[in-house]
């Protein structure tokens, strides 16, 4: 079965809002550290809570999605965590919320359940554009969450962030149930085949090398995303929620600047892509750094990193899914547990550097990610080369 372009719309809802609901809390970490008591250094741990929870999801429940219904499935993990947003809104303490949104990221891997469905209803020569235009939808939630968490906040105080997305979570699990098709395969794979076949992929080379790419490059993204309300709240700044979320808009430019990354690699060019996206990432830090004199310099960071990071992160993939059709939930969830523990690690040790060295210490290490994921990307090289390529069209798509 094709998917429709009203599926994949869905499907990328589902994903946005979903990832948004760990990342809300980034533009409003110094109003949340206020409200709940939490010193500076240790706000990272408001964002990482999500991660955390992200990282157990991805190991005990992404596997489901190769055994059930993945519309029942992403239907019943969508109202799920929107119990954990719930919780987070009422949260009386810091631990009360921290319950909260882990709980959250333990179900928001329905982002990869989703992501997983759609490259299945796609037929091989268009997976790369589907896998574009759902996971699009991941990195737009990212940002997006900043821009809308920072107004609201400012309107209605940061409780009101996690009401809101409670609403939306629900009558999204009401529309997944409705509108998307039954997921029936004849063959049903048992928990503990899938798992075990999650474990082998560990020692593949091209998941492996694929998978450091993804924890340097989101470890990256997370210390620019999870530091930057810090000095931008800071002097001589001192910007509010809204105009600190507001940032999130150039980040929204230049991860729909990468859009065409599905096309690139259905074309057979994405280990090109990826290459030439971490070296734009590193490099996008030397804008980044100057936060503290040159806002335009700030945004011009913030657009490279995140076409960068969109265009590597979808080419990734695009390889993975084409070397594994069969076991399309598993490999993105064994993908993803290095996403997001690069996610955790950059969230907390950007504000505990900034700490001790400031938004200087912060730009550093930042750069020091990504470089990273430069020296990691040529280790799988080989492993890409022997990987089958998608079939394609004679190239005029890209």
């Amino acid at each position: 079965m094709l998917i429709t372009s009203g599926r994949k719309f869905l499907l990328a809802v589902v994903c946005a809002v979903a990832v948004a609901t760990i990342y809300v809390a980034q533009p409003v970490l110094a109003e949340i550290g206020t409200g709940l008591g939490v010193p500076e250094s240790d706000l990272g741990w408001i964002v990482a809570a999500g991660q955390v929870g992200y990282v157990v999801g991805l190991a005990v429940l992404v596997p489901l999605g190769d055994m059930w219904d993945r519309r029942r499935l992403i239907g019943m993990q969508l109202l799920l965590a929107a119990a954990g947003t719930l919780l987070a809104a009422f949260s009386l303490s810091s631990w009360m919320l921290l319950v909260g949104l882990a709980t959250t990221g333990l179900f928001a891997v329905v982002v990869q359940t989703a992501v997983a469905f759609a490259a299945d209803l796609s037929s091989p020569a268009e997976r790369g554009r589907t896998l574009g235009a759902v996971t699009s939808g991941v990195i737009l939630g990212i940002l997006g969450a900043r821009v809308l968490a920072g107004a609201v906040a400012d309107l209605w105080g940061w409780r009101s962030i996690y009401v809101g997305l409670t609403l939306l979570l629900i009558a999204l699990a009401l529309f997944v149930l409705w509108l998307l098709p039954a997921d029936r395969r004849p063959h049903r794979k048992t928990y503990r085949g899938v798992v075990s076949s999650l474990g082998q992929l560990f020692r593949e080379p091209l998941f492996v090398s694929r998978g450091s790419i993804a924890f340097f490059l989101f470890a990256s993204f997370g210390t620019l995303w999870s530091g930057l309300a810090l000095p931008l709240s800071a002097d001589p700044w001192r910007l509010s929620p809204a105009q600190i979320g507001a940032f999130g808009i150039a980040g929204l430019v230049g991860a729909l600047g990468a859009t065409r990354a599905g096309r690139w690699a259905d074309t057979g060019r994405a280990d090109l892509v990826t290459g030439v996206s971490l070296g734009l990432l590193a490099a996008s830090w030397i804008a980044s750094a100057q936060a503290s004199w040159s806002l335009p310099l700030v945004i011009l960071g913030v657009i490279v990193l995140d076409f960068a990071v969109q265009a590597a992160h979808v080419s990734n993939q695009s390889l993975l899914t084409s070397a594994h059709p069969n076991e399309t939930s598993s490999v993105i969830g064994g993908y993803m547990m290095f996403y997001s523990l690069g996610s955790a690690l950059g969230a907390t040790t950007t504000t505990a550097l900034y700490a001790t060295a400031g938004w200087t210490g912060s730009a550093v290490l930042g750069a020091v990610f990504a470089l990273g994921g430069l020296l990691a990307w040529p280790l799988g090289r080989k492993t890409v080369a022997k990987t089958p390529c998608n079939p394609c069209d004679d190239g005029s798509a890209a």
